[in-house]
């Protein structure tokens, strides 16, 4: 929704997703789903393959987490106003987002977890 917006949203004469300001936010939020869904698939093709993939899978959770968190976030700055309005569904995907990051694995477990099987692998 804040694309669309973005794009039918005017300031200054012009839409705002020609301004700088708008395209960087656009842009962050793009490449941090695309690095969830990699790290996701890539956590995948190693349990489909049988391989170890713990390390992986946790990675996917802790960027998974916080890029929704993150695209939550700035799709309510893009929306401005209109993000806190029930209209928009910005203000609840930012709510369910949020809450990735706390059940299921903190994000500072998937820290741990990734940081323990980096240890074990230079043993």
């Amino acid at each position: 929704c804040a694309v669309k917006y973005s794009k039918d949203r005017k300031a200054f004469g012009q839409p705002i997703s020609k301004m700088y300001a708008i395209q960087l936010k656009l842009s962050q939020m793009a490449s941090a789903l695309e690095s969830a869904r990699l790290l996701t698939w890539r956590a995948a093709q190693l349990k489909d393959a049988g391989e170890d993939y713990v390390k992986e899978a946790a990675m996917a959770k802790l960027q998974a987490s916080e890029a929704s968190t993150m695209v939550a976030h700035q799709a309510i700055q893009v929306l401005g106003g209109m993000g806190y309005v029930s209209d928009m569904p910005a203000e609840r995907h930012y709510r369910d987002a949020r809450i990735t990051e706390i059940y299921e694995g903190t994000s500072e477990v998937q820290h741990l977890v990734i940081a323990g099987k980096i240890l074990k692998e230079y043993e």
